[in-house]
């Protein structure tokens, strides 16, 4: 395994653990300003602060569980990307039951000038598991 394939794995499991923790301004750290996340059903959300409203409004009543698996990384220069079968659990704070999502997701990262990586696009196929 690589530094760049190193790199985009921990990047994933920072996110993992930001998002379980609620850690907002850490998740949006690992997203480019211009990022663009696509899921099915919905219209493309631009921007990390779109994506920041989203995150804060799901985190206000609900905390959030999630596993993922990842299948392949492929790096090419300054670009990458990375596809995982992810798992997603949200579960209220306040009673209710838990929404569990399953599915694939790949994500496009870019290669930043202090070698770290960032997402900028990112393509969500998780559906509500029965």
């Amino acid at each position: 395994m690589n530094a760049d394939e190193l790199a985009i794995r921990n990047l994933v499991a920072r996110w993992h653990s930001a998002s379980e923790a609620g850690d907002v301004e850490a998740v949006l750290r690992l997203m480019d300003e211009d990022v663009v996340f696509l899921v099915a059903g919905h219209p493309p959300m631009k921007g990390r602060s779109a994506f920041e409203q989203g995150l804060r409004g799901l985190l206000a009543l609900n905390r959030i569980e999630t596993t993922s698996e990842i299948q392949e990384i492929e790096v090419s220069g300054h670009l990458a990307y990375c596809w995982s079968v992810l798992n997603v659990r949200v579960i209220p704070k306040v009673g209710g039951r838990p929404v569990v999502r399953s599915g694939s997701a790949v994500s496009i990262l870019r290669k930043q000038t202090d070698g770290s990586w960032l997402v900028v696009r990112d393509v969500n196929l998780l559906a509500v598991v029965t």
